[in-house]
């Protein structure tokens, strides 16, 4: 009955999440594999779009797949080179716009891009002798560049309900390789997590606030999974215990900011579909809210178990000791406040492209990058920067009133937006996920909830 149920599906679902569980598995014992994992992801992604001439928006899908493996990529040491993400997303959207070309109304996106001209051209003549300029530039630029590149691929292109599932799908993949490995890394928790400061020993030896981010996409991904692309039971049963895991490692990483943008995420798919769905829709998307907040306080009571209680402590900003934290944002108001500063002495043009850090070095002798690309735009491109923030903001919704199909726009813009808040654009996620919020769909379907 199983067996019949599952070839129902028509597709490899099920023998790819047992791979890529097996590519977890295998990294963990063998770091180096990791390389050849990166490798295979850029020719096989290559070849497919170059055989298939990007017949059916395969760059959507390869775009997704490596925008959800560079963390994972990251912590395993298989990046080559730190901007490997962007760059393969890049050229993968670039041989995109080759063969299927680009919306001739694309003239906010180029704008945009020719906003961060005069910032990249300040900085070559402000940035000190002993920087490496050109590391600088491409460290703070290469998430705008790769946004824009992005954007201008996915500008009112048209897209399929089945391209859509398949894009979900890929990022299923790479997200469950990093799931498997997060578990053979650290399969007991309690002893590790001593206080309430994010947790790389939670996170794979790796940054939190880099795997929370995309243990939130993830969330948001195997939440969409269960509701629209669940073909029978079963795989709703995988799909919903996928999104739980994801939201127990996302919790116990101790970064906030990923698990709090994947939970505003559905939040506003759901608040979507309510809107868009009649009456019988609607009950039950009741159902769903009511499952998803029992199923949320069972992992909220498990994670605050495993941490002894200091999850809790965590999301009420307070330290092991139960005493209230000086600062909400882990420290980043400084960050913010000498950016602000740096925007408000040089409103024109802005200090130039990666131009922040030396400056804050020699304002208060923190020698740290931005974390938050709103005042980074502020600071290092002054006005311009706030014209091209401006275009980011209207673009998606200017579309969205003659493209209501697109249901996930408004989460996949909360992504990007919260997202770069906290995180800055060092992965390619941000950057990819908002040019999907200008896509053209042609149609969707209901949630598939109890299906037989």
């Amino acid at each position: 009955m199983l067996a019949r149920q599952l070839n129902t599906t028509k597709d490899y679902y099920l023998i790819l999440l047992f791979l890529h569980i097996l590519i977890g598995f295998s990294v963990f014992l063998f770091k180096p594999l990791s390389i050849v994992y990166a490798v295979a992801i850029s020719a096989i992604g290559f070849i497919d779009i170059l055989k298939n001439k990007n017949k059916n928006n395969q760059v959507l899908c390869w775009c997704a797949y490596v925008v959800c493996a560079e963390v994972f990529l990251r912590m395993t040491k298989g990046n080559i080179g730190n901007e490997f993400g962007k760059y393969v997303v890049m050229i993968f959207v670039l041989m995109g716009i080759y063969y299927k070309s680009f919306s001739k109304n694309a003239i906010p996106i180029w704008i945009f891009l020719l906003l961060l001209i005069p910032g990249i051209v300040i900085s070559t003549t402000v940035l000190n002798l002993e920087t490496n300029v050109r590391k600088a530039i491409i460290f703070n630029i290469s998430g705008p560049v790769c946004l824009g590149i992005s954007a201008i691929y996915c500008y009112q292109r048209v897209v399929t309900p089945k391209q859509i599932e398949n894009l979900f799908k890929m990022m299923t993949f790479p997200i469950i390789t990093t799931l498997a490995y997060l578990y053979f890394y650290t399969p007991s928790i309690r002893d590790l997590v001593v206080g309430t400061a994010s947790n790389s020993a939670t996170s794979g030896g790796f940054g939190p606030n880099q795997v929370s981010t995309i243990l939130g996409l993830g969330m948001f991904v195997f939440f969409v999974r269960t509701i629209f692309y669940s073909k029978n039971i079963y795989l709703q049963a995988l799909n919903g215990f996928l999104l739980l895991l994801a939201t127990y490692r996302g919790l116990i990483t101790f970064s906030r900011g990923g698990v709090i943008t994947g939970g505003i995420m559905i939040l506003l798919l759901l608040g979507k579909l309510f809107i868009v769905g009649n009456s019988r829709g609607k009950m039950k998307l009741m159902v769903v809210f009511g499952a998803a907040i029992f199923a949320l306080i069972g992992i909220w009571g498990y994670s605050s178990y495993q941490t002894n209680g200091l999850i809790e402590r965590r999301y009420a900003n307070e330290d092991a000791l139960g005493r209230e934290k000086d600062n909400l944002l882990s420290g980043r108001e400084i960050l913010i406040e000498t950016e602000l500063n740096m925007f408000l002495d040089n409103p024109i043009f802005g200090i130039g492209v990666g131009k922040n850090k030396e400056t804050r070095k020699e304002l208060t002798g923190l020698e740290l990058a931005s974390h938050n690309e709103l005042t980074r735009m502020l600071a290092e491109h002054g006005s311009l920067g706030i014209l091209a923030l401006l275009i980011l903001f209207a673009t998606p919704f200017l579309l969205s009133v003659n493209n209501p199909q697109n249901l996930y726009m408004y989460s996949f813009f909360i992504f990007w937006l919260l997202t770069i808040n906290h995180a800055a654009m060092r992965l390619a996620a941000p950057a990819f996920i908002y040019a999907l919020t200008l896509l053209k769909f042609t149609s969707f379907e209901e949630p598939a909830l109890h299906r037989k």
